[in-house]
C-alpha cells in the first residue's frame, strides 16, 4: 500500500504521541513505516529509569532524560505537573502511554531506526535503548525516506 518514513526528533510527550499515532495508524493500514529516532526523540525509545551512560555527559542526558513514561508535554509542563497531569488524562480516557505505543508500533511492524550520531552526540548506548531494528547514520535514513510516499519530520 506505499511506505511512510518519520522523523522522531522531539522527545515531547505529545509530539512523540503524534508520531506514534501516525505511525500506528500507517501501519494498520498497511503501509511500511520506519520511525528514525535522532537527537531527543531518543528519549521516547530509552529504557526508563537509567542512570548510566557514556562519559559524564551520557549520564548528565540519561539524568534528565529517562525513557518514554517520563517525557513531558511541550507546552504547560509546570516543573513536571504537566506530565502528571497529561498521563492521568490519557490513562482516564484510555489513551496509550508512549510506552504502550512503542510496543504496538513494534507489533504492527514499525521499523525502529536510531541515529548513531545522536547516540554518539548524547552518551546514550545501544543497551539504552528499547529493541531497535538498526543503528544508523542519517544516508540510510534518506535512502528510506526517498522510497516513502509520506515524510514526516515530528
Amino acid at each position: 500500500m506505499g511506505k511512510a518514513s518519520i522523523i522522531v526528533f522531539s522527545g515531547d510527550l505529545d509530539k512523540a504521541m503524534a508520531a506514534f499515532v501516525v505511525a500506528t495508524g500507517a501501519a494498520a493500514s498497511g503501509m511500511d513505516v520506519t520511525l528514525f529516532f535522532t537527537f531527543w526523540g531518543l528519549n521516547v525509545i530509552k529504557k526508563s529509569g537509567l542512570w548510566k551512560g557514556e562519559g559524564f555527559m551520557g549520564k548528565m542526558f540519561n539524568l534528565l532524560a529517562r525513557g518514554g513514561n517520563a517525557i513531558g508535554p511541550s507546552r504547560l509542563n509546570m516543573l513536571g505537573m504537566g506530565r502528571f497531569l497529561m498521563k492521568r488524562i490519557m490513562r482516564k480516557k484510555n489513551v496509550k502511554l508512549p510506552s504502550e505505543m512503542v510496543k504496538e508500533s513494534r507489533e504492527l511492524g514499525v521499523k525502529f531506526l536510531a541515529c548513531e550520531m545522536s547516540m554518539r552526540v548524547m552518551g546514550v548506548r545501544k543497551e539504552d535503548l528499547v529493541e531497535v531494528d538498526d543503528i544508523v547514520g542519517v544516508a540510510t535514513y534518506i535512502q528510506e525516506a526517498s522510497k516513502s510516499e509520506i515524510t514526516l519530520f515530528i
